[in-house]
């Protein structure tokens, strides 16, 4: 058994080849072997948001604080908002970050497939992130 104590975990700063803005990331737990799951709170200040991106084995997200979107490529941006739980399947190419004008907060939930939890694509253009917010329908 292995506990991790609370304020003994830095925060770190997401890279900027695969989030745009600033986003914080604080490790839950990083199972090891034979462990595959893997999990943060993330936090995006507001306009930030990550790249497209997939995940070989799907992720969990729990919207905990502010207001996000997420979309899917191909799809219309959805906000999300706190309590919202939303599951992305395993190789579905997708986004998600806080609004324009409010920071979001989620915990992420992946597993590792091969040691990794992502394939990181292109980020998301400052046009397309504007047209995600536009109200639809």
């Amino acid at each position: 058994m292995e506990i991790s104590r609370s304020g003994t975990r830095a925060s770190f700063r997401a890279p900027a080849s695969r989030f745009s803005g600033a986003v914080w990331q604080d490790q839950i737990v990083k199972m090891p072997k034979p462990g595959l799951l893997s999990s943060n709170v993330v936090t995006f200040e507001p306009g930030a948001r990550t790249a497209w991106h997939t995940h070989p084995m799907g992720q969990a997200l729990f919207v905990t604080a502010g207001q996000g979107l997420i979309q899917r490529w191909g799809a219309a941006a959805e906000v999300i908002n706190p309590g919202d739980s939303i599951w992305i399947p395993p190789g579905v190419k997708h986004w998600h970050g806080a609004t324009s004008t409010v920071a979001m907060t989620h915990i992420s939930m992946q597993e590792s497939e091969d040691g990794q939890v992502a394939d990181w694509l292109e980020l998301v253009s400052d046009a397309d992130y504007a047209a995600a917010q536009a109200p639809q329908g």
